[in-house]
């Protein structure tokens, strides 16, 4: 893959520092897509990347991927700013010379990267035979070239890019359609004489989203969100827009005694219409070869082609203790439950998966996340847990070192303890394998927004949110975000288009919002309305301060900062604190707080560099040495 930025040498000679601030933005924005697909990036010459995968789809993945990102960071940036890139993407064999690679292959990828328009991909022939079945996008056959250094013509194809009019089409209700290889797997209804059986519907339809994730060219919508449907009437049209999928997977599951039943049948959304339908009776044994096939079944019909690396990975059996499985599956409905009692009995049954099959890796990730949560809910120590919840971790990784989701959570555990070095790279190892597992995306967000790459951690957090767009999480960092960064009118939508999805998070965001603005009467309205749903939330005593403070009632906002002292709710409560000093004007009592948050390592660090509601202390001085204790604590640099 060979990449070219548009318009760079022009840029250079008229304003070289300019040029080459851009030019490092666009070399620290790129090197993370080559990561995520494989990519072996050779060498960089001035403003362009020769970049070496081990597979064409990979290489045209990431490059449509890159060009996506820089579309929707162009639209947000100032002229100056803006990256515009040509790329070009060729199969054949190399020369290695040391570190570099030579040979009629490098020149014919540099020679086609012209051949793009800006914005666009433009691939070889060969490039084309391997991938034209395997990725959304059309691919337009240009006029045949004869490209300068290279003794043959070489045919070539544009990759038409989903913001071109050409794709805009609409159904006949005059709607935009959507896209087909975005897809959600619905709930399986019950269908067992054991209304008990119920965990194993549910278990068994996150069971299929994670196999159907592992089909590269797929995004899937993360079971959080579509267990939202769950005994819901809608039709397909309906949850097609509500989640901007253009496929449906739904059906249904009967398990009695050592037998099953599963009927599952694939959807188009934007016509509601069946695409496939299938009916499994099986031993319980065969549960694993049942997902697989309804995998590779919508592969097959969204014209997917396998190869045999993602075959087998789709084929891989967890464990092959069937009553270790259906217990782990339980335990997941209840981990799923998020409460203090549900947890520890989703532990103890993962611990007893565990005894029956010690080589069950996904188990052990299971137990893992349940002293995550016990941890951060405050209801275990975290000295105690910690080394509980790395040495389970550590024990899937041993047994499955392609195992995404303990990537995942080890990432969170490095989060928590403020070692982002090791929390980067195992959210980008999770990433790599599963691209649809959300949180380690959050993480990613998190760490580059402390970084200072905002517009990196906006596009972050947003791939979270449409993998899991009903996630109260990352509709309310969504929210933030847009408000932050001064995308004011898309922070309005944001809030209106999902209040009822999460209305306590949207309200805290809108109520942050309208207090920067100075409306204290909507930002106190709002206030009202989240204490009426989470009335004990310490949020609702800070920004209670924080609003009197605003209105000049000092002895209310005094109060407030007592309440929060008395208060049991760990060193966190610094922050909140210092959040009520900052609106008194009292800057020192506000950085004595934040630093005593940071000594605790509980600072929320994006918070403190992007809340308008605290930019007064961003112009004091001392701001900069917290930032730099900051991400010294967390080993981020700049």
């Amino acid at each position: 893959m060979f990449t070219d930025m548009v318009g760079f040498t022009a840029l250079t000679q008229s304003d070289e520092s300019q040029s080459l601030a851009v030019l490092e933005r666009h070399n620290r924005l790129l090197r993370p897509f080559f990561a995520k697909f494989r990519g072996r990036e050779i060498k960089t010459m001035g403003d362009s990347f020769l970049v070496e995968f081990d597979s064409a789809l990979d290489a045209v993945d990431c490059a449509i991927e890159v060009q996506r990102f820089l579309h929707d960071y162009n639209i947000s940036s100032r002229d100056g700013w803006k990256i515009a890139l040509r790329i070009g993407v060729h199969l054949g064999d190399v020369v290695r010379a040391g570190s570099d690679i030579l040979g009629d292959a490098v020149n014919i990828a540099s020679r086609l990267q012209p051949l793009a328009e800006p914005e666009g991909v433009c691939v070889s022939q060969q490039v084309y035979d391997q991938v034209r079945n395997k990725i959304a996008q059309e691919l337009v056959k240009l006029e045949t070239h004869d490209l300068k250094g290279v003794k043959f013509a070489v045919d070539a194809y544009r990759v038409v890019m989903p913001w071109e009019e050409s794709r805009q089409e609409e159904t006949q209700q005059g709607v935009p359609l959507l896209d087909p290889r975005r897809i959600a797997v619905l709930p399986l209804v019950s269908m067992s004489p054991d209304p008990n059986d119920e965990y194993f519907a549910d278990g068994l339809t996150e069971e299929l989203i994670t196999r159907i994730s592992f089909v590269k060219g797929l995004e899937v919508i993360s079971r959080t969100s579509v267990m939202n449907y769950k005994k819901k009437e809608k039709n397909a049209l309906q949850i097609g827009q509500e989640l901007k999928v253009g496929t449906l997977l739904e059906g249904s599951v009967r398990k009695a005694g050592n037998r099953i039943r599963v009927t599952a049948q694939l959807i188009n959304s934007n016509a509601e219409g069946h695409l496939w339908a299938e009916s499994y009776d099986r031993d319980l044994d065969d549960v694993f070869g049942i997902q697989s096939e309804i995998a590779e079944k919508v592969a097959a019909e969204l014209r997917i082609q396998l190869l045999q690396s993602e075959k087998k990975t789709l084929e891989r059996k967890p464990t092959e203790n069937t009553e270790a499985y259906s217990i782990f599956l339980r335990g997941r409905e209840l981990l799923r439950a998020f409460t203090e009692p549900s947890v520890r009995q989703a532990l103890a049954l993962f611990e007893r998966a565990v005894e029956l099959d010690p080589s069950f890796a996904r188990a052990h990730v299971g137990i893992a996340e349940c002293h995550q949560f016990l941890v951060n809910t405050g209801y275990e120590s975290f000295d105690i847990s910690l080394p509980r919840v790395k040495a389970s971790l550590e024990e899937a990784l041993r047994l499955d070192s392609g195992l995404a989701e303990a990537h995942a959570a080890l990432s969170e555990m490095y989060f928590n303890i403020d070692d982002s070095a090791r929390a980067e790279s195992e959210a980008r190892e999770a990433v790599k394998l599963n691209p649809n597992l959300p949180d380690p995306y959050s993480v990613l967000s998190e760490i580059t927004g402390i970084r200072g790459a905002v517009e990196e951690a906006v596009k972050l957090i947003e791939t979270a949110y449409r993998l899991d767009p009903f996630s109260p999480e990352y509709i309310w960092r969504v929210g933030d975000a847009y408000a932050w960064t001064g995308r004011e009118q898309e922070a309005l939508e944001h809030w209106a288009k999902t209040e009822r999805l999460a209305p306590a998070e949207v309200f805290r965001s809108m109520t942050d919002h309208y207090l920067s603005k100075g409306d204290l009467a909507r930002a106190r309205e709002l206030h009202s309305k989240f204490q009426r749903l989470q009335p004990t939330h310490p949020w609702v005593t800070y920004m209670g301060g924080f609003i009197a403070a605003r209105a000049g009632d000092k002895e209310g906002a005094l109060l407030a900062i007592r309440r929060l002292e008395e208060a049991n709710m760990g060193p966190a409560v610094y922050n909140y604190i210092a959040y009520v000093y900052h609106a008194l004007g009292d800057l020192d009592a506000y950085f004595d707080f934040m630093n005593r948050a940071l000594d605790a390592r509980a600072v929320i660090a994006s918070f403190v560099m992007y809340s308008p509601l605290l930019s007064d202390a961003r112009r004091d001085p001392r701001y900069l040495r917290l930032l730099e204790r900051m991400r010294s604590q967390g080993g981020i640099a700049k």
